[in-house]
């Protein structure tokens, strides 16, 4: 194994008017499992302070430190060098999403799209004590297994074609948080949340790529939450139309 690791990463601070650019830096072995957030860390405490980057949890739950990193995306916390097929490692910021400075990027559009789904419990009015426990069935609370885990980290909307094609599309996060709360037994508002999916810059301009589903760093099913939307969607508009 390599003692030394090239970091490629791409700079770019729109705030002085220059192009971005490839810097690279070398880097040492630092410990055994050496994560890409170590590497960063390092460049920025002991070669370069003026690298920009995100980073909280360090553990995989925040979602912050999501990057492209040798060619896809990864969580850089929990990406190690050693795992890597290089010793040089490209990192860039995520795409489809304004730039602030080198690899921090303005998640705001990605967050306006996750607040239009109502990303909360909506009851309804069939609760008469609005104070009492909603209970919910073991059964019931399996179906979001593998929806709820998602962290919002970005990589399935950066990997997403649709994102760049569109950029009022809603993105696969978003529509996966969508479907997790139709899928909810307790939710009671079924209706508004295929209304708020369903326009032209919905679940409909999905082009099932999959990219969201392959760079999920906690293996969920982007695609597939938005093809039970598609499902639920079309059902109720058959119902409709439905003769009496």
């Amino acid at each position: 194994m390599s003692e030394k690791y090239t970091f490629k990463i791409l700079r770019f601070d729109p705030q002085t008017g220059q192009a971005p650019y490839w810097q690279s830096y070398e880097v040492p072995q630092l410990k055994e499992g050496m994560s890409v957030l170590d590497g960063l860390l390092y460049i920025q405490q002991y070669l370069d302070g003026s690298l920009g980057f995100r980073t909280s949890c360090r553990a995989g739950v925040c979602g912050s430190c999501a990057m492209h990193i040798a060619g896809t995306y990864r969580l850089a916390c929990e990406t190690q060098v050693k795992f890597l097929s290089t010793t040089t490692i490209t990192v860039r910021p995520l795409s489809h999403i304004p730039i602030i400075k080198d690899l921090v990027v303005d998640m705001t559009p990605f967050y306006e799209k996750y607040e239009k789904i109502k990303p909360y419990l909506m009851p309804g009015t069939n609760d008469v004590d609005e104070h009492h426990e909603r209970l919910q069935s073991r059964s019931d609370r399996e179906k979001l297994d593998n929806i709820i885990d998602c962290i919002l980290c970005g990589a399935c909307y950066a990997s997403c074609p649709m994102t760049a094609a569109d950029p009022e599309y809603l993105g696969p996060a978003a529509l996966m948080k969508a479907n997790r709360f139709v899928v909810d037994s307790r939710d009671d508002n079924v209706g508004e949340r295929l209304q708020i999916v369903g326009d032209e810059h919905g679940i409909f301009r999905c082009h099932t790529a999959f990219n969201c589903t392959e760079v999920c760093p906690k293996h969920l099913d982007p695609a597939g939450s938005i093809a039970n939307l598609k499902r639920k969607h079309l059902s109720v508009k058959i119902m409709k139309v439905r003769p009496q």
